[in-house]
């Protein structure tokens, strides 16, 4: 079986180029034909020999998932169905705003936290993604829009701090100047709390701005909304985030989804207020989008801003997010694969 290049970082090549008895100024030439031409087929990579290019073939492979279906939202935002090479599904969505284009990415087939607000988790867990799943994201979708992707935020299906290596590795080959040069303050890692590997984020890559799903803030709400507070409770979290060696002008942004009659109420946001008092963050409040398959509901209007006022007054940047693709199952807590 044929190896894939994709997926691979720059000194990763240079090893695959020396199996070959080829001079290593090839490796600059193939991330120039892979991640900057965007081509994928040896044959086409002219400025290499002949030779070079039919051992190339021969032992190696640049395939790309297959795009199954792309739903595209009233929004302008647009949803993919990836099929992956042992028939797992993942989906992505790409959404257009202004001139920003924002690329959201799936880390796993599914997810094994369990989260009673998010239709993935309902799906149960499959795999990891490899690095070359991850990156082929990126790819696809570069390669069916016209904008050019500013963001890309780790917010789709799994958990990326159950996979980190993968993650860290395909955040590696997307931000290396000869290859897509995206900037790391443009990549946001989204997590539900995986304190080992916050840790180990900030001790080795903590400038890639960080995204804490909080969604409460007491354990008992917590427990019930996000089993994963069971093993990594609220002080403990908490107390991590405190440690976390922010950079200059970063900060760590406090994800929390508003659900109805569960953390929706004034004391909800006067007890986040003090839970997090002294963190370097910003807070995105993200009205519970509604679906049939799990029996919550979006607070009033009314219910939000006062959410959104009661933050503010305590000196917290809070922002309302509002979700993108919601009539594709496209937005926060929808991705799961489907044909539907």
């Amino acid at each position: 079986m044929k190896s894939s290049l994709l997926g691979l970082t720059k000194d990763e090549l240079l090893n695959e180029i020396k199996k070959l008895d080829e001079p290593s100024y090839r490796v600059s030439q193939l991330i120039k034909w892979i991640y900057q031409k965007m081509v994928f087929s040896f044959d086409e990579m002219t400025d290499l020999p002949l030779i070079l290019r039919e051992k190339l073939d021969e032992l190696y492979t640049l395939s790309l998932p297959k795009i199954l279906d792309i739903r595209y939202s009233s929004d302008k935002s647009y949803k993919f169905l990836l099929e992956l090479e042992d028939k797992e599904k993942i989906e992505m969505i790409l959404m257009p705003e202004g001139n920003k284009t924002t690329l959201c990415i799936s880390s796993q087939v599914g997810c094994p936290l369990g989260c009673i607000f998010c239709l993935t988790g309902k799906m149960g867990f499959r795999r990891n993604l490899s690095c070359k799943e991850i990156l082929a994201q990126f790819i696809l979708a570069k390669m069916n829009t016209k904008r050019r992707i500013t963001n890309i935020v780790f917010m789709g299906m799994g958990e990326p701090l159950l996979n980190y290596d993968n993650v860290l590795k395909a955040i590696e080959i997307m931000t290396c100047r000869e290859g897509f040069g995206l900037s790391l303050r443009r990549i946001t890692i989204s997590t539900a709390g995986v304190v080992p590997a916050i840790n180990r984020l900030g001790k080795k890559n903590n400038r890639i701005p960080l995204a804490v799903s909080l969604n409460a803030s007491d354990n008992k709400t917590r427990d019930y909304l996000m089993p994963i507070n069971r093993k990594y409770p609220l002080d403990i979290l908490i107390e991590t985030l405190r440690k976390y060696p922010i950079p200059p002008r970063m900060r760590i942004t406090f994800e929390y989804v508003l659900i109805k009659d569960i953390n929706d109420s004034p004391s909800d946001a006067i007890n986040l207020a003090k839970l997090i008092k002294g963190i370097k963050c910003k807070i995105n409040l993200i009205p519970f989008n509604e679906m049939p398959e799990i029996k919550l509901f979006k607070p009033d209007d009314k219910t939000i801003y006062n959410f959104q006022k009661l933050l503010i007054s305590k000196n917290f940047t809070t922002l309302i997010r509002q979700s993108r693709g919601k009539d594709i199952k496209g937005a926060c807590g929808q991705l799961a694969v489907s044909l539907q």
